[in-house]
């Protein structure tokens, strides 16, 4: 307690003198009497000093010996020496031909320390204050660090938090200084609401916006909290989304934060001015490149009079005509879309500028904030380099390109003028965040019942953008241990290149009533075609053995107990343009896989697999869905085995158990898989009248399909090409531990010996 008064003490009398100074500095009237003449300065005295020698205070001042001094020349002085920072208090008395200068030095800092911080490191704080052990104590400064800790307390959502900096007396005039910190509750958003809105509701203004308001569900996300950066990006996201609605004139006239009464909460309100919805008037284009007509650039845009206006599609087109220009050799392009607004018809016309921009090269391009990640690993996803011509739109691709990798915080790529008026340096300005990841899993589903998992995955290994995981998983029917390694820049190309090991056992007891064990290892690359045109090619080699086989089990189980080696290589061709591959709304792909097992090992067979799907919403948030997938193997010289055959049902045939359909012996009732399988889903996704953010959607579906085809023959085999077909609904909550899945089908085609389910339950979380 008696320390802390001390502290209390100290720190207030150097705040009063400086207080008492700052206010006074040097009286007129005392000037005028002490120095009613000019005065000869003989000598200059300094009291005071302990660590900084005299003659460095002599230097600071305006007076020095031999000149005749005025009240005006020792203000200037008294002033230059407080702004040193140095002294806590400064005077300057005349006596006779001598001026003495008393001063007191401000203190110097022995140790810093934080306390009552939880949320926020000692470290990280420090990093933040500029005040440092062994530098000079003032109040000015403390006042700033003090501020510069609410600031990183405020951007962790702690508005509410609290920051008092106390001095502890020490010898030979050093101190101790401490922040004491309540870091408070978080701050949370209470409410958020948008005055002027009559076409979009707020629950769907809320949906495209970052901020969210608080829900206990959002245990694990920071959208909750106040952020004013985030605010100031919010209002850009509601900008994005009105001018691709056909509002072109919308604006929001201002965003305000509000803490609630009892400073706990903020209240955010959006004003917004919708405008009038706009439809495309008359394309035209103001070409002035030679030999390029615009009869060759109207099939690179999608921006169609009478239809409904949105940005995006203009800055698509801007894109595509500057590339496309790009292939015929311009280099210098300069394309501006010119709008041309017709408020009485609600139109917004579009001419296309289409120009020679200023030939200006790329001098070099310089990478910064690095710290682990190698700069060849940032400089290959650029798609200029030194020499080329500029170029806007490309520069502009490569930032979102370095974004996607996922290594940084944040990215800035911009360019500045170089040494000559023809040159340009571009600066790609990142901030490293950690990309390594230590996962466990944990769920539960009807069909494996507890499911488990544990993973080390380091994206940018050593740096170099390389991708290291090891995985382990295991549930009732099924382990697997896998370790892959993903170099994306084999031999500094753009393909990518990895290996895979695996070791998995499944026990198909119930089903099949046999064990299987496999261990092999992967080779694959990578390489795209186009832009959403993919093609990869793999080497596999595995050996599989099946074991444990019951006594009472089917003769074609029987007859496959022992191991097999498998030595394939195979392609897979990919077409992708959905908007998400997790929760696509709209767009579609489409993928056609071979396989060729027989160059070695003791199984020769070849494997067609084809999968496709296509999305469309079709009506606001209702999302329809159509996915398909099948597959063909067929022995070469020997029958397919067990361990190389499809097996249908449960998660890819809702409404059948796992392994529910397809050939079967009728005496032992197992499941022997099929040589030939299809299945397709309409399933169409739609809310539930419940806050967008909160993540639930429900389904109706219908799944139909079948499995057939077995090398073996025996009148025990039932083997029906028949289809099969179920209908149902769902529901899904992408909930912070995980995502939880409800299915309930009915199976309304069917075979006698098909096994069932009506229920379907799967949860699943990640750490």
């Amino acid at each position: 307690m008696s320390a802390r008064l001390a502290l209390a003490r100290s720190f207030f009398a150097i705040a009063f003198a400086a207080a008492c100074f700052l206010g006074t500095p040097l009286l007129p009237g005392a000037v005028s009497s002490a120095f009613a003449q000019t005065m000869q300065v003989d000598e200059i005295e300094v009291v005071g000093t302990q660590r900084v020698d005299p003659e460095t205070v002599r230097s600071y001042m305006s007076v020095k010996v031999g000149d005749v001094a005025d009240a005006a020349m020792l203000d200037r002085s008294l002033k230059a020496l407080f702004g040193t920072g140095l002294f806590a208090d400064v005077s300057i008395r005349p006596e006779g031909r001598r001026l003495i200068v008393t001063v007191v030095e401000n203190p110097v800092i022995n140790r810093i320390a934080f306390e009552g911080n939880k949320r926020i490191k000692d470290e990280d704080l420090g990093r933040e204050v500029q005040l440092q052990p062994r530098r000079v104590f003032t109040r000015t400064r403390v006042q700033q660090d003090v501020q510069r800790i609410l600031d990183v307390y405020r951007l962790s959502g702690r508005f509410a938090a609290s920051v008092e900096p106390k001095v502890i007396q020490l010898e030979q005039n050093r101190v101790d200084l401490v922040f004491e910190i309540d870091e408070g509750p978080l701050t949370r958003i209470r409410s958020i609401s948008f005055i002027g809105n009559k076409v979009f509701s707020d629950s769907k203004l809320r949906d495209k916006i970052q901020t969210k308001e608080y829900a206990f569900w959002r245990i694990l996300t920071t959208t909750d909290t106040y952020d004013p950066d985030r605010l100031s990006f919010d209002r850009e996201l509601l900008r994005r989304f009105y001018l691709s609605e056909g509002y072109a004139d919308f604006k929001v006239v201002n965003a305000v934060a509000e803490l609630t009464p009892d400073q706990k909460d903020f209240v955010v309100t959006f004003t917004l001015e919708e405008g009038e919805q706009y439809t495309f008037g008359e394309i035209d284009y103001d070409i002035r490149l030679k030999g390029i007509e615009a009869e060759a650039l109207q099939p690179l845009i999608e921006t169609i009079p009478g239809e409904t206006y949105d940005a995006d599609l203009v800055d698509d087109a801007v894109d595509e005509i500057t590339d496309y220009l790009g292939t015929l050799g311009f280099a210098f392009v300069d394309v501006r879309p010119q709008p041309n607004q017709d408020r009485e018809g609600r139109t917004v016309g579009i001419t296309y500028f289409v120009g020679e921009g200023p030939k200006v090269f790329v001098e070099r391009i310089d990478i910064e904030g690095n710290v682990r990640t190698l700069d060849r690993v940032i400089r290959r996803e650029f798609q200029l380099a030194e020499g080329d011509a500029f170029n806007t739109s490309k520069m502009r691709r490569s930032n979102r390109r370095i974004r996607n990798l996922g290594f940084f915080k944040s990215v800035d790529v911009t360019n500045r003028e170089g040494s000559q008026p023809d040159r340009t340096v571009i600066t790609a300005t990142v901030e490293e965040q950690s990309t390594g990841e230590i996962s466990f899993g944990i769920g539960f589903s009807t069909v494996d019942s507890v499911i488990g998992d544990i993973g080390i995955r380091e994206r940018n290994l050593l740096g170099r953008g390389q991708d290291l995981r090891l995985k382990f998983s295991g549930s009732t029917n099924r382990q697997q241990f896998d370790v892959g390694f993903t170099e994306p820049y084999f031999m500094d190309r753009d393909v990518s290149a990895g290996f895979d090991l695996f070791r998995i056992l499944r026990d198909e007891t119930d089903d099949s009533s046999f064990k299987e064990e496999s261990t092999g290892a992967r080779l694959r690359a990578g390489y795209d075609l186009a832009e959403d045109l993919r093609h990869s090619v793999n080497y596999l080699i595995k050996t599989t053995e099946i074991k444990d086989v019951e006594d009472d089990a089917s003769r074609f189980v029987r007859d496959q107990e022992g191991s097999e080696t498998v030595s394939q290589i195979g392609h897979v061709l990919t077409y992708d343009t959905r908007d998400s591959r997790s929760d696509p709304t709209e767009g579609y792909f489409a993928s056609i896989g071979n396989d060729l097992a027989g160059l070695g090992g003791t199984v020769a067979h070849l494997r067609t697999n084809v999968r496709g799907a296509y999305y469309v919403p079709i009506y606001e948030d209702y999302v329809l869905g159509l996915i398909g997938e099948g597959g063909y193997i067929f022995g070469l010289d020997d029958d397919v085995g067990i361990a190389e055959r499809y097996f249908v049902g449960g998660n890819n045939f809702r409404g059948f158990a796992r392994n529910g359909i397809g050939p079967r012996d009728s005496d032992s009732g197992d499941a022997l898989g099929g040589n030939t399988y299809y299945v397709g889903t309409a399933e169409v996704g739609f809310p539930l009248g419940l806050p967008g953010d909160l993540g639930i959607k429900g389904f109706v579906f219908t799944d139909v399909g079948s499995l057939y085809g077995i090398d073996d023959s025996g009148s025990e085999i039932v083997d029906s090409s028949k289809l099969r077909a179920s209908v149902g609904t769902g529901l899904a909550w992408a909930t912070a531990f995980g995502l939880i899945r409800i299915d309930v089908a009915q199976a309304v085609l069917k075979e006698d010996v098909d096994d069932t389910e009506i229920f379907r339950f799967s949860f699943g979380t990640r750490f």
